[in-house]
């Protein structure tokens, strides 16, 4: 997909209907107030040396950088939203509300907008060492701050809600 492509998929995510039930296919998980789409996907690292999985890494952080800046130029400066303490809850077996619950396994940080009342996030992440890397880019409703308990302490750092 070309950086071109990949802002247009945004577009079709970022204005597409949430489903009332959660489905997953290869390339995108969707749910009640949420969707999250791979725009790019390596290939498994399985037998790969350093070497290749420090060219990857590059490809896709350049991959990222470029779209953050084709963002940013559409929505303004982005807000970075770190998914640590997402993992630890999810690791400690708390509650995680959708998408960050899934998020916050493949992607460390994200960074993000708020657009027309849905906040937009892209960032790039791997499942594990071996597994492949994916630039994601995630959608939904609400504040990506607050905890799936709506205890309303933030969770994570990022996006204000009114922005």
């Amino acid at each position: 997909m070309t950086p071109d492509e990949q802002l247009t998929a945004i577009d079709q995510w970022r204005r597409r209907a949430f489903p009332t039930e959660r489905s997953r296919s290869a390339l995108a998980e969707s749910g009640p107030g949420f969707h999250i789409a791979a725009l790019r996907v390596s290939a498994s690292f399985w037998d790969a040396d350093c070497a290749e999985v420090a060219e990857a890494e590059e490809e896709f952080a350049a991959g990222l950088a470029a779209l953050v800046q084709g963002l940013s130029l559409r929505w303004g400066a982005p807000e970075t939203v770190d998914l640590t303490a997402s993992l630890e809850r999810t690791a400690m077996g708390l509650p995680v509300r959708p998408p960050l619950d899934t998020l916050c396994g493949y992607v460390p940080r994200m960074h993000g907008w708020r657009v027309q009342g849905r906040w937009i996030g892209v960032g790039v992440g791997q499942g594990g060492r071996e597994l492949p890397l994916q630039l994601l880019v995630a959608v939904g409703e609400g504040d990506v701050t607050t905890t799936a308990d709506g205890d309303g302490r933030p969770a994570d750092g990022g996006i204000d809600p009114s922005g």
